[in-house]
């Protein structure tokens, strides 16, 4: 997209405000205000630069604008993408063409973010992400039982772990590692510790990326790129989980050293402010010395703590059958309930207990057990086959 810098006079005072933060937050601040979209008002002055009048010997003249001052005009964290090389790089040049009364900004680049702190009067505004109090430790204390079977010791360094960002005045982030077995219960962990604080979860899987992209998504590449900074900008949550972080490649561990040193992250075209958030990565490392040997003293250092999780004893997979059962029976409606054998289902599933112990598994396990005796049973059941859909 291009964009002629000769449309309005110039003039010097555009106030220009900068919100770094969620877009659902952004809007609220936005609220009701009447605004036009920088995106839209670019691509009609574009299009309307394409049109001409013919005068004298064919000569051409642009038709004059008759567009008043504009009061206020807003681009969203996306809009970047869309507007070319030229306009980032005289991003400023060309706001001052357009001559808003407002210019609100919304996670933009860190070049556009120069260039309008260098000629205009700029306010920066930063959401306040939600943060870990005495509070959230008191929850997690209490409920993690419920929300996880075993893995008591995991409870105890987790609030070992999360206490330094109670302290006032803290600014960088705390990040864990997270290790052991497959299917245990360290995403859910996570996703637990973030219900608590609110916010849609942050969550990146390591293992979707590979070679080129994923250097270009940690270090950046074009602007009209996704990105890992600009996701940590536009994301809500207190948590920030990275999931399988040892299927990464070793040659992008550099790319984290400052972010879980003092909580900064930049890459080619954003630079964020984390601040004291928790940082969860979660890996499927046997022990300390195997994290080490992998990651390099220079990255390992740099975990506050690493919270093994173990795997499951066959009384706690038992336990996680019956609560993912009875969660089932209470889905199902009463003559699909009559049809089921329900202490013969759960004996036969607690005979199988020893044969799985990833919990993801064993949810699937238990659906499949359980609908091969419902149909089974409607099978063998002529009677009982007209199930109502509106049970």
């Amino acid at each position: 997209m291009t964009f002629s810098s000769q449309v309005w006079n110039m003039s010097a005072d555009t106030t220009v405000s900068i919100f770094y933060g969620p877009l659902s937050w952004f809007k609220q601040e936005l609220g009701d205000l009447e605004h036009e979209s920088l995106l839209e008002l670019v691509h009609e002055l574009d299009e309307e630069r394409r049109q001409f009048r013919l005068v004298g010997h064919g000569q051409q003249e642009p038709l004059e604008s008759s567009r008043q001052r504009p009061a206020l005009v807003v681009a969203e964290s996306n809009d970047y993408a869309s507007f070319n090389e030229h306009f980032i790089t005289n991003f400023a040049g060309q706001i001052r063409s357009i001559d808003p009364e407002e210019l609100w900004l919304h996670n933009p680049p860190a070049i556009v973010q120069a260039q309008v702190q260098r000629l205009f009067g700029v306010n920066v505004e930063r959401y306040d992400y939600p943060a870990v109090t005495v509070e959230t430790l008191v929850k997690i204390n209490e409920g993690f039982a419920a929300h996880l079977v075993g893995q008591n010791a995991v409870k105890e360094s987790l609030l070992a772990a999360l206490y330094p960002l109670t302290a006032s005045g803290r600014t960088r982030p705390v990040v864990l590692m997270f290790f052991g077995p497959s299917g245990v219960g360290k995403t859910e962990t996570a996703q637990f510790v973030n219900s608590l604080l609110g916010g849609e979860l942050m969550r990146k899987q390591f293992s979707m990326f590979h070679s080129d992209k994923f250097a270009s998504y940690l270090f950046g590449g074009h602007h009209s790129e996704g990105s890992f900074a600009r996701d940590l900008l536009d994301r809500d949550s207190g948590v920030i989980l990275i999931d399988e972080f040892d299927k990464a490649n070793p040659i992008f561990h550099s790319a984290f050293y400052q972010l879980f040193d003092g909580g900064l992250f930049e890459d080619k075209n954003y630079h964020v402010e984390v601040g004291p958030e928790v940082i969860i990565c979660t890996s499927n490392y046997e022990s300390e010395d195997q994290i080490r040997e992998a990651l390099g003293d220079a990255l390992f250092s740099r975990f506050d703590a690493l919270i093994r999780f173990r795997q499951l004893s066959r009384p706690e997979t038992v336990r996680i059958i019956d609560i993912i059962l009875d969660r089932r029976l209470n889905d199902l409606t009463e003559k699909e309930l009559e049809l089921l054998d329900q202490d013969g289902l759960r004996e036969k599933l607690h005979g199988m207990a020893s044969n799985v112990k990833n919990v993801r598994k064993l949810a699937k396990f238990v659906d499949e057990v359980l609908s091969l005796q419902l149909v089974r049973a409607l099978i063998t059941r002529p009677s009982n086959t007209e199930l109502s859909a509106s049970e």
